[in-house]
């Protein structure tokens, strides 16, 4: 193994950011007013490094909305944005509704409740791959030039706005509300004038917000500083050809780099000869913000691309270490179309088919609220940035002297730091989609004259990581540590500051001068952390649970594993703030005074356990709860007694016939099959789920092209295949009545990419129930 060593020199530190320049302020009286500079964000005078989630109460049902919103602050959102989707709203010209699933106030009512902040997306166009972008279709029918300062157009917009304002009123920041932000309009690259018509509009309706902005991709042009511009980043793409390969617009994201626009994201609805203003021209004024990070990927008929859990966690630390001072993510939880016919499709003019309902997007939190890997893995990220957020929202980010070659360079470990010119984060990024990069061994970093690790190690293929460098943390100074930052979490009389390993890295932390290691865990060496004798080292540290070190001061440190730290919590339950692990997903309701379990695991019907630090002083009320001590933790279990899981029951009634031929649209693209093959040449299934009191999903193992549900006749959910099962709401199946599943086979000359290799089957294979059981814990 020949060692590399990466270099990087660290920069004086900057000067200080532009403040007062920006036409934006927050209501008078605010006691934590939120503030904008150049660099960054603050919030009642500190620097602020807010979450943002994408979460359309519109394609959720109300009942349901409350619980989504804490499992979305359970994984460190601190902000959730929604497009408030004109058609949705008033179909028809008849006065807006604001009733059922369509009730705005009540959204952000919630929101407040639980502590979240709301950026309403008011538009009026929002894309959101919506039919007409959200414009009803009777506004089309009245003016010939939407989307422009057209006197007919505005004339409709003004009301609109001011149906907005109605249903928000008493809810921003003068008032105690909980709006931060409101964006106007969505992806109007060259439009200036008509983007700030649209805010002085909604304005003049009586909206207000400290921030105001716009999406800045595609070199969008902005109307002075009266916007703020957010940008974005996706793994991966709907709306590029099916033949086009993984586009170099989302290679780049997984590289660090200054480059803050994408100019691939909507690309297909714009000329993309056409350039506006370069981003670094905004960066000279305005921080580097996103409100559209990739959280998952729709999928059109034509291009079904695949994310994955680490594609969406390593783009988001890499923006990070580029120089992020806002995560927002598109989107965070899916959703379902209100009603067939309102999804973007050839036949209203857009590239792309989408499915009739379904906009799961693959988020974290899926269309029926279902948990997937990668809310672990960005709520990970969000613990570093609930606690270190400030540290790290003033910090430069500055590239290392060797540099890829290019987007296609597999061999240059890619990696950056953020400072503030003597202390900072380390972050490497080695996974990108669509092909492994290679390991690093015998790596060694110098940044700023500090060399670490003590000995050099393998950068794994898939890793990405953030590592602290000459940090002080509770007057604990720690030199460098080869384990990521998670939080800290009061223990009695002592702070502990947890880390996460990364996976097949050797744990090692370095401490300064001075500091006295008077506890290690079983196996763990100490040993001078420098070569003049100072400092301790602590080397030989195998993670997990138990693996706490004592120090002399105020501080300790607890390294879990990887896979244990991807189950951390922090949130206020039994009094106080407490790290909880668990494998289900957990959310603390402080209303209710308890903490609940949704199951996600295999046996979650029958006992969940949860390991808490510090333990309560009483034992947590729950079913069937005892404890036991799982190393520095107190690990409690709850049993009961559940009904084992119904086991659907599927029937062909009917097999599949001729696959519907190849036809093309927009742009000649693939369309999907017209409404009438579902009836002439789909095979039907019957599927049969016994009467049962379960939640969840009812998971269908399915190959074919295109599929749609029903139930009682009408249809339920829909699915493009792409070698995904296919989840649907256990709550959409009346109960006693079968579900009748058609599945249309693939004509193999459609031009259609699939991450898997295309099949000519048309069949469900199998069916199971996926039981999520609340358990909670008072």
């Amino acid at each position: 193994m020949t060692p590399v060593t990466h270099h990087l020199r660290i920069p004086a530190p900057a000067a200080p950011p532009r403040t007062g320049h920006l036409p934006f302020s927050d209501a008078p009286g605010a006691p934590d007013p939120v503030e904008i500079t150049s660099r960054w964000l603050t919030r009642g005078g500190k620097p602020w490094f807010p979450v943002s989630g994408e979460f359309h109460y519109s394609r959720y049902p109300k009942g349901g909305w409350e619980e989504e919103l804490l499992k979305m602050k359970a994984a460190g959102v601190t902000a959730v944005a929604s497009y408030v989707i004109w058609i949705h709203h008033q179909e028809t010209p008849d006065a807006p509704r604001f009733d059922g699933d369509l009730d705005l106030r009540r959204f952000a009512e919630l929101c407040a409740r639980h502590g979240l902040d709301f950026i309403p997306r008011i538009g009026p166009w929002s894309h959101a791959e919506v039919r007409n972008g959200g414009l009803p279709d009777w506004v089309f029918a009245r003016v010939d030039a939407a989307r422009t300062d057209d006197p007919a157009y505005l004339a409709l917009v003004q009301p609109w706005f001011e149906a907005i304002a109605a249903q928000l009123a008493g809810l921003d920041r003068a008032s105690g509300g909980p709006i931060i932000a409101i964006q106007i309009e969505n992806e109007l690259y060259d439009q200036p004038g008509h983007l700030l018509t649209l805010k002085r509009m909604a304005q003049q309706a009586g909206m207000d917000a400290p921030l105001w902005t716009s999406t800045a991709w595609g070199g969008v042009q902005l109307p002075g500083d009266e916007l703020m511009p957010l940008y974005g980043g996706y793994p991966e793409t709907f709306w590029t050809e099916a033949d086009g390969g993984w586009p170099d617009t989302c290679r780049k994201h997984f590289f660090f780099t200054h480059q803050r626009d994408d100019e691939g994201i909507g690309a297909d609805l714009r000329p993309t000869t056409v350039r506006g203003v370069d981003s670094a021209v905004y960066a000279e004024r305005f921080p580097w913000a996103t409100c559209e990070l990739g959280g998952g990927m729709a999928v059109a008929y034509h291009r079904r691309p695949r994310v994955t859990a680490a594609d969406i966690g390593s783009l988001g630390l890499t923006k990070i270490g580029c120089g992020s001072v806002w995560q927002g993510y598109y989107m965070f939880h899916g959703g379902t179309n209100p009603a067939p016919g309102l999804q973007e499709s050839h036949a209203t003019g857009y590239p792309n088919d989408l499915p009739v309902l379904t906009y799961d997007f693959q988020a974290p939190l899926g269309e029926y609220g279902q948990y997937r890997d990668s809310y672990d893995e960005l709520r990970l990220q969000h613990l570093l940035l609930a606690e270190f957020g400030e540290r790290i929202a003033p910090m430069e980010s500055v590239l290392p002297l060797e540099l890829p070659t290019g987007q296609h360079d597999g061999e240059t470990l890619r990696w950056a730091v953020r400072t503030d010119g003597e202390s900072g984060f380390l972050f490497v990024n080695n996974h990108q989609p669509h092909g492994e990069l290679a390991e690093h061994p015998g790596t060694t970093f110098v940044v700023g004259g500090l060399s670490f690790p003590s000995e050099p190690f393998t950068v794994p293929q898939g890793a990405y990581f953030c590592w602290p460098f000459r940090m002080e943390f509770g007057g604990l100074r720690v030199e460098w540590a080869t384990a990521q930052p998670v939080c800290t979490v009061q223990d009695g009389d002592r702070t502990v500051l947890v880390l996460a390993a990364t996976e097949g890295v050797p744990v090692e932390v370095a401490l300064g001068a001075g500091v006295e290691v008077n506890a290690v865990p079983e196996g763990a060496e100490t040993g001078p952390a420098f070569e003049d004798g100072s400092g301790v080292l602590v080397t030989g540290i195998r993670p997990g649970t138990a693996a706490r070190i004592g120090t002399g001061m105020g501080t300790d440190l607890l390294v879990l594993d990887a896979a244990t730290a991807r189950t951390a919590y922090k949130g206020y339950a039994w009094g106080t703030e407490r790290l909880v692990l668990s494998t289900e997903g957990v959310v603390f309701d402080t209303h209710r005074d308890e903490v609940r379990l949704h199951g996600r695991t295999p046996g979650s019907r029958e006992s969940v356990s949860f390991a808490v630090l510090p333990a309560p002083e009483r034992m947590p009320k729950g079913e069937g709860t005892t404890e036991a001590r799982d190393g520095v933790f107190t690990r409690y279990t709850l049993s009961g007694s559940a009904d084992p899981a119904p086991v659907p029951a599927v029937e062909l009634l009917r097999p599949a016939g001729d696959p519907p031929p190849a036809t093309t649209g927009v742009l000649q693209r693939a369309s999907a099959p017209a409404d009438e093959w579902y009836e002439r040449s789909a095979a039907v299934h019957e599927v049969r789920v016994p009467p049962h009191d379960h939640a969840g999903v009812l998971r269908l193992h399915w190959r074919g092209d295109v599929a749609r549900a029903y139930a009682g006749g009408r249809l339920v959910a829909d699915q493009f295949y792409s070698g995904r099962p296919w989840d649907i709401g256990l709550d959409l199946l009346p109960e006693g009545e079968p579900l009748t599943v058609r599945v249309l086979p693939a004509d193999p000359t459609a031009q259609v990419y699939l991450p898997v290799e295309r099949e000519g089957a048309a069949e469900v294979r199998d069916a199971e129930v996926v039981t999520a059981r609340v358990w909670r814990v008072g």
